[in-house]
C-alpha cells in the first residue's frame, strides 16, 4: 500500500511541478505551485512526520503560495507579454540536474542500521518554543508583522 500511495503522490506532485514550470499563464503557474506544495506535504504524512507535513501546508501553501499569488495580482501588467522560449533556463536546469546526480553518486551510502532517535512530540516542540526559544520566536513575529505593515504601505494608493 505504501508503494502505491508513494507512486500516486509522486505522480501528482510531478504533474503539478511541471505545470508550474511550463504554464504560460502566471496565475495558473502559481496555483499549480501551491498544489505541488500540498503533494510534498503528503510525502511527509506518508513518512509519518505529521508535524512537518502540517508546517509544510501552513507555511508554504498558506503563506508562501498566497504571497506569490498576491504579488502577481498586485504587480500584474494589463497586457500579458509573450516572450520566446528561454534556452538559458534549460541549460541551467540541466546543469543543476547533472550536479545533483554527480553529488548523489559521489556520496557514501548511509549505514544500513538506523540510529535510535527518540521521537519528538508536538507538545515538546511547543514547550521548547514557549520556554527556551521564546525570544527568537517573538523576534520572528515582530519581523513578520513589520513586513506585513510595509507591504500594506507599499500597496496603498495615494488619494488625489
Amino acid at each position: 500500500m505504501n508503494s502505491v500511495a508513494f507512486a500516486v503522490i509522486a505522480i501528482f506532485t510531478l504533474v503539478f511541478a511541471v505545470a508550474a514550470a511550463t504554464n504560460p499563464r502566471l496565475m495558473h503557474a502559481a496555483l499549480s505551485f501551491a498544489v505541488m506544495f500540498v503533494g510534498i506535504a503528503a510525502f511527509f504524512f506518508l513518512l509519518g512526520a505529521e508535524f512537518v507535513g502540517l508546517v509544510q501546508i501552513f507555511v508554504y501553501v498558506g503563506a508562501v503560495a498566497v504571497l506569490i499569488v498576491f504579488t502577481i495580482l498586485l504587480t500584474r501588467r494589463d497586457a500579458e507579454e509573450r516572450h520566446g522560449f528561454k534556452w538559458g533556463g534549460v541549460v541551467v536546469a540541466i546543469g543543476v540536474f547533472v550536479g545533483l546526480v554527480w553529488a548523489i553518486l559521489k556520496t557514501n551510502s548511509l549505514p544500513t542500521l538506523p540510529y535510535l532517535v527518540k521521537a519528538v512530540t508536538v507538545k515538546e516542540i511547543g514547550t521548547t518554543l514557549m520556554t527556551q526559544d521564546v525570544w527568537p520566536l517573538m523576534c520572528v513575529g515582530v519581523l513578520l508583522t513589520a513586513a506585513l505593515i510595509g507591504a500594506l504601505v507599499l500597496v496603498m494608493e495615494d488619494e488625489p
